[in-house]
């Protein structure tokens, strides 16, 4: 029910949408999604740390992403932990509280094929109470085949996630 509401949502709610993979090789790509939203700075950010309530559960490894969780600290973890079973996505490396976050590491399939990443979220107040999110995703490394077959779907998972926050960030202000 809620991820049909949540995909209603993206269909009826205007926002501007802004995503595109910048760059593209055999050893890396790099991905860059934005979005405006009509929410104060403050707000998106701080929803933004409420992974769990956001984030795809079907891109998790345990299959609930109330198991999601990031630590705003230089160090901070960005980890799922289902009772024993424990999983760091990426480990937090920069906080500049409600304005940007950034980690490392590789999400999902990325984090089993040795290439590493270094993902931003930056949170600019275009007024009040509006804000533009934007989300940077690079990664670099070598596979068989090259890193940049990868590019189209991270850019694909990633713009659904974002999405996503987007559309819990509209339901926060009905």
């Amino acid at each position: 029910m809620t991820r049909q509401l949540v995909l209603l949502l993206l269909l009826i709610l205007p926002f501007q949408v802004t995503a595109k993979v910048l760059s593209s090789s055999a050893n890396g790509f790099t991905l860059e999604i934005e979005r405006e939203v009509t929410v104060a700075q403050a707000e998106v950010y701080q929803q933004f740390l409420k992974i769990s309530d956001w984030w795809i559960s079907d891109h998790t490894y345990f299959g609930q992403a109330k198991n999601l969780s990031i630590s705003p600290q230089s160090n901070g973890c960005f980890c799922e932990i289902d009772g024993d079973k424990q999983v760091l996505h990426m480990t937090v490396t920069y906080v500049d509280p409600d304005k940007e976050i950034r980690m490392v590491g590789g999400l999902g399939p990325l984090q089993m094929m040795g290439v590493s990443g270094g993902m931003s979220w930056r949170f600019e107040a275009l007024e009040a109470n509006r804000t533009r999110i934007i989300q940077r995703y690079q990664v670099n490394g070598s596979i068989e085949g090259g890193v940049d077959k990868l590019a189209a779907i991270v850019d694909k998972v990633q713009t659904q996630q974002q999405d996503s926050l987007v559309a819990r960030l509209k339901m926060s202000q009905k």
